[in-house]
């Protein structure tokens, strides 16, 4: 009966709730142990070690990265952590002790980061070093978030095992999925908990491919080596029928159940229950996925698995995004030309650019990306190819859901937008039709989402 679980940043900094909601049985008969628990960096702490996840405002990294004093920030950081070390006393947590751990980690941090910083100054590997100083700095956050809930279990007699899988001290040449079976190999599982960093240290490097996204993928992986009887990740809200910051808490409810196709869905819109290439392990094991809220612990939350279809015809989710950019290609000669799209395509992957949507007509492709992924050279080698290219941001609102193929669906949907006084850019729906979606302009996204959720939700 082996759960693998984890505990998102904000979560983990409400300590708390985390012990009394989760990690303490709060159900006669509940199991205290045969549990892993896979632990973010406390709420803000990667931000300061990188880099502002929204705003970009610089952290540690990208002090060392611009060549700029790192150290000062670096001390702050350490200053941040015994603070939050401080304020978890009443938890039981020996502060000097915790302290003591900082520095010492901040230490060995350091040394390998001057020797980084002396590699730079030779002009030779800037890639690579910068890269392994990244994976360095966010390895700090977990490695503390663990070590504060490891030491605050231990004060209360439950029998933990921390596995810090940062590898700090540990020179071996493991990769990822190597360094999880070494860690876990030994340990007792049915009668302990175990309290895992969500950064492990590996040959490939965790973060080149999948950079923030690095703790769901040490979660996904832990999952997909121990083979729990589910994976369950516990978030600071429910996997919701709408965002209720929009449409307000009392017109949203948990979606209930869904499944990884649902949930591919929802990340190429950047709400992510999980990121795709962490789900994807899960999906291929037949692991179900729970998403609980971490405040709610009685609520079931919401079960991902891969054959879920809704027994009724029905919406799942109503998302979107208002951070996108619409590129229009226009040619005359287009029309009933083999390889316009493929000459399109080739200069997408050219620049290394994604999309999450494309309509064609006879003389032109409009194609949708995000707005952080713009890089004006595109355009540029678009243009030498093509007469006329434009850009326009633009929103996107989705309806999703694994059972949808209904009659008049998409006719009560623009109602709904029509009603409001919204104009339709651009619409999709692929074969499947698990993924209905309408271009719109931005400043109408939140009034959209409104608009659907009160008419097909």
């Amino acid at each position: 009966m082996l759960t693998v679980e984890k505990i998102g940043g904000t979560s983990m900094s409400a300590l708390k709730e985390v012990i009394d909601n989760i990690i303490q049985p709060h159900k006669k008969g509940e199991a205290l142990y045969n549990r892993v628990f896979v632990v973010s960096a406390f709420s803000g702490v990667t931000n300061l070690l990188l880099e502002n996840k929204k705003t970009k405002a610089p952290g540690v990294y990208q002090r060392l990265a611009n060549r700029e004093d790192f150290r000062s920030e670096l001390a702050a950081v350490a200053d941040y952590l015994k603070s939050l070390n401080g304020q978890f006393g009443y938890l039981g947590l020996n502060a000097a002790v915790a302290n003591d751990v900082v520095d010492g980690e901040m230490k060995t941090a350091l040394t390998y980061l001057d020797s980084a910083v002396t590699m730079l100054a030779s002009g030779y590997l800037n890639e690579g070093i910068l890269q392994a100083a990244r994976e360095i700095l966010a390895s700090l956050g977990e490695s503390h978030s663990a070590y504060v809930l490891s030491s605050i279990l231990q004060g209360k007699g439950v029998n933990v095992h921390l596995v810090d899988l940062a590898g700090t001290m540990d020179s071996r040449p493991l990769t990822i999925s190597e360094r999880i079976k070494d860690a876990f190999t030994g340990i007792d599982l049915q009668n302990s908990i175990v309290v895992a960093t969500g950064y492990t240290k590996g040959t490939e490097g965790i973060m080149r491919e999948f950079d923030r996204g690095y703790s769901e993928v040490t979660f996904s992986k832990i999952a997909e080596i121990l083979k729990p009887r589910e994976a369950i990740i516990h978030k600071e809200y429910h996997l919701s029928t709408a965002d209720p910051g929009i449409v307000g808490l009392e017109n949203v409810k948990p979606v209930g159940n869904t499944n990884y196709d649902i949930a591919d869905q929802l990340a190429d819109v950047g709400m992510e229950a999980i990121h795709p290439k962490a789900a994807k392990p899960l999906e291929m094991a037949g692991i179900h996925l729970r998403i609980k809220n971490t405040f709610e612990p009685e609520h079931p939350g919401t079960l991902i698995t891969r054959e879920y279809v809704s027994k009724i015809k029905r919406v799942e989710v109503i998302t979107g995004t208002d951070q996108q950019l619409l590129i229009d290609i226009y040619d005359p000669l287009m029309t009933g030309n083999v390889g316009s799209d493929l000459q399109i395509m080739q200069l997408f992957y050219q620049h290394q650019i994604s999309y999450t949507f494309k309509v064609t007509s006879a003389n032109s492709i409009s194609i949708v990306i995000w707005e952080s992924d713009f890089n004006p050279e595109l355009i540029t080698d678009l243009e030498k190819q093509f007469e006329k290219v434009s850009t326009e941001p633009v929103a996107m609102v989705c309806l999703l859901g694994s059972n949808m193929d209904q009659p008049g669906l998409l006719a009560k949907a623009t109602t709904a937008l029509a009603k409001s006084d919204i104009n339709i850019i651009s619409a999709g729906v692929a074969r499947g039709k698990v993924n209905i979606q309408f271009l719109i302009a931005r400043e109408d996204f939140k009034k959209a989402i409104i608009a659907l959720n009160k008419e097909v939700g």
